[in-house]
């Protein structure tokens, strides 16, 4: 499988330019992909039942189609602090405070963070988002496959995105005011206390110990010039970037766990968000044959990594041999193995035939396999 993991280079980055800070909207985004997705996320079972029981349906509606921006991961837009090129490089106190910011992103770079994680597999390549019409109807195939209600958002933020922009910040806004106000409160102090708490380990005994009181799988070189997180992807940004500003920002979440991730999206200040709270409770594995079955399917690396993608939202096998850089044969022969030991479902959308991680199956082979792949 190789090297897999996000670096980010921090050679002569002042110890100052480090900073533990909490952010409401990335908290939002979180909840909101625990409220998509709540197999990820057991330890949240009752918020997630009893929050979505209580959403009005005209809201329940607008999330389902805004959910390609929290469901496969965490959209850069729900981090827009890390897209200004001009001050303030923070997050902002409140949560509209941080919608304000959200505003400040310049059209292309909206667009591109909105779509690029979601939709196209191409983190970080580029591409002229709202001007080339090849990028725009792969764009919108992509989006099909994943239904009509994703399709219509897309179609929206590609012809109308100051209407798509003013759309999703009601959204957002109409979100704290049914659930996410209350959320908030209860947990911003422990996200605080966490945030001064890494702080002060960062002041006291170094970036290497701070890292590690963050997460065993994020670390620094003797040299101090690398920051190396260990994900089933491979990324790399600079914080020391004369043209956007020098600084690496590392946000607490509660909704988050057991996700680790990196913003490392070129031109943006990176971000670590890291999970803070316990870890959630899984039940035994089956049958001893049925476990094996199991542990020889996902011992493959290239298995691996697919179900890194079937974690986060259902793909067909061409979008999965696309970003693996494998032919459609080989994802099939590669899926028929997770198939037979039970660990993936299939459903067809249409024309369409989707793939996806079953996560309450894997979370009984253990919580190291699961949060490896969803971290």
């Amino acid at each position: 499988m190789g090297c897999v993991s996000v670096t980010i280079d921090i050679a002569g980055l002042p110890r100052e330019h480090t900073a533990f800070e909490i952010s409401p909207l990335a908290e939002l985004g979180m909840a909101l992909h625990a409220l998509s997705t709540p197999g990820h996320h057991p330890g949240l079972h009752g918020w997630a039942t009893a929050t979505a029981a209580g959403l009005s349906p005209d809201l329940a509606d607008r999330l389902h189609e805004a959910e390609f921006l929290w469901q496969t991961t965490h959209s850069d837009v729900l981090m827009p602090f890390a897209g200004l090129l001009s001050s303030p490089r923070r997050p902002g106190a409140t949560l509209a405070e941080e919608l304000d910011l959200m505003d400040r992103l310049d059209d292309e770079r909206f667009a591109a963070a909105a779509l690029d994680f979601t939709c196209g597999m191409s983190y970080g390549k580029g591409g002229d988002v709202l001007g080339d019409p090849v990028y725009r109807d792969r764009m919108l195939a992509l989006a099909a496959a994943r239904g009509p209600q994703v399709l219509a958002a897309a179609r929206q933020l590609l012809d109308d995105l100051p209407a798509f922009r003013a759309w999703l910040r009601r959204l957002l806004e109409d979100c704290n005011e049914a659930f996410f106000a209350d959320a908030w409160r209860r947990v911003a102090p422990q996200l605080a206390a966490d945030a001064r708490h890494k702080a002060e380990i960062l002041r006291h005994k170094g970036l290497a110990e701070a890292l590690h009181a963050v997460s065993p799988a994020v670390s620094v070189d003797e040299g101090l010039s690398r920051i190396t997180v260990d994900k089933l992807v491979s990324g790399r940004t600079t914080a020391v970037d004369p043209a956007v500003g020098t600084g690496l920002t590392l946000v607490p979440s509660v909704f988050g766990r057991p996700h680790l991730l990196v913003l490392h999206a070129p031109g943006w200040r990176p971000v670590i968000l890291y999970p803070v709270g316990g870890g959630p409770e899984f039940t035994g594995p089956g049958s001893v044959e049925l476990l094996k079955l199991r542990m020889e399917a996902l011992a493959h690396p290239m298995r691996i990594q697919l179900c890194r993608n079937l974690a986060r939202t259902p793909h067909t096998t061409s979008e999965l041999a696309e970003a693996h850089g494998i032919t459609a044969p080989e994802v099939s022969r590669h899926l028929a193995v997770l198939k037979k030991a039970g660990v993936i479902t299939t459903r067809r959308r249409g024309r369409y035939v989707l793939h996806q991680l079953d996560v309450a199956v894997v979370a009984r082979l253990g919580s190291d396999f699961l949060e490896a792949v969803l971290r």
